[in-house]
């Protein structure tokens, strides 16, 4: 695929830092364990799919909010570094949003999210409103007010611009979001949770961790793909780094694009942290299975 041939995408979404401790296992309640590990690494569900999206070749601008604090310097900095636009970020007073994470040593994880400046994203400005309807492509998820995807959502329907959930957080949401999407991405817990609601989506893909992922189309039609044998040391991340490759290569066409996000999903888990697990176009191209 030629990355001058992606798509341009929009993502609306959270940006936070990432508060990562490693511990050989996680505390049960009350319970004090030792860590081996700290790290602060930009992350948020929209900040990742960003970057995820922008390193398999998609052209992408975010929408979002950011703190007047440190944390807010360097998380744009690196979206900027990862080549995603950033020119309609907003600045709010008060704290970035900030996710406290810790990672056993299987690499499984527990997350405690902060909404800081992510909460503040209420609206949609002209501009922002003006990038939705230019793009090919919104990509949303549930950590910012949910009636702002709502919005953008069915802003983004109007002008015929594809829209893309990954709802996660798991919420309750509005009949009117689900009649705008076009794609949904989800995990077997969210899959679960919406199974209904699912139904009316034209294409659902559902991620299945290390045993890969499926996709049902408009016409019914299903298949799969086989999970990557690789070893895991941190799965914060991975599902961010198969939604947002999924939507750069989307316009490939559901089988190709799920094989290389699959492929993108399982090479996230093999780096500590979210946004800088995210593997770039040639990594991701050379691991690619070949059968």
């Amino acid at each position: 695929m030629d990355s001058s041939a992606g798509p341009d995408v929009v993502v609306l979404g959270s940006i936070n830092m990432d508060l990562v401790t490693s511990t050989r296992r996680r505390p049960a309640p009350g319970e004090t364990v030792l860590g081996t590990g700290f790290a602060t690494v930009p992350g948020g569900k929209g900040a990742n799919q960003a970057v995820a999206a922008a390193r398999s070749g998609a052209r992408v601008r975010f929408l979002g909010a950011l703190g007047d604090d440190a944390f807010g310097d360097e998380l744009r900095s690196t979206l900027d570094e990862a080549g995603v636009d950033t020119t309609l970020v907003r600045r709010v007073e008060g704290p970035s949003g900030v996710a406290s994470i810790v990672v056993d040593g299987s690499g499984e994880n527990s997350i405690i999210v902060v909404a800081g400046a992510n909460g503040h994203v209420t609206d949609l400005s002209e501009d922002e409103l003006a990038a939705i309807a230019a793009a090919d492509l919104l990509l949303c998820q549930l950590e910012i007010p949910l009636d702002t995807v709502v919005a953008a959502a069915r802003h983004a329907c109007a002008a015929g611009t594809l829209v893309v959930l990954n709802p996660s957080p798991v919420a309750p949401l509005p009949a009117e979001l689900w009649a705008d999407v076009d794609v949904a991405i989800v995990n077997s817990l969210e899959y679960e949770q919406y199974s209904a609601d699912l139904a009316r989506v034209p294409h659902v893909v559902r991620t299945l961790g290390a045993e890969g992922a499926t996709y049902r189309g408009a016409d019914g039609g299903e298949m799969a793909v086989r999970g990557m044998a690789v070893d895991a040391v941190d799965t914060t991340g991975a599902g961010d780094a198969f939604t947002g490759a999924l939507a750069a290569t989307w316009t490939s066409g559901p089988r190709a694009a799920l094989t290389w996000a699959n492929t993108a999903g399982a090479l996230a888990t093999t780096v500590l942290g979210a946004s800088a697990s995210i593997p770039d176009r040639t990594r991701i191209a050379a691991a690619l299975p070949t059968d």
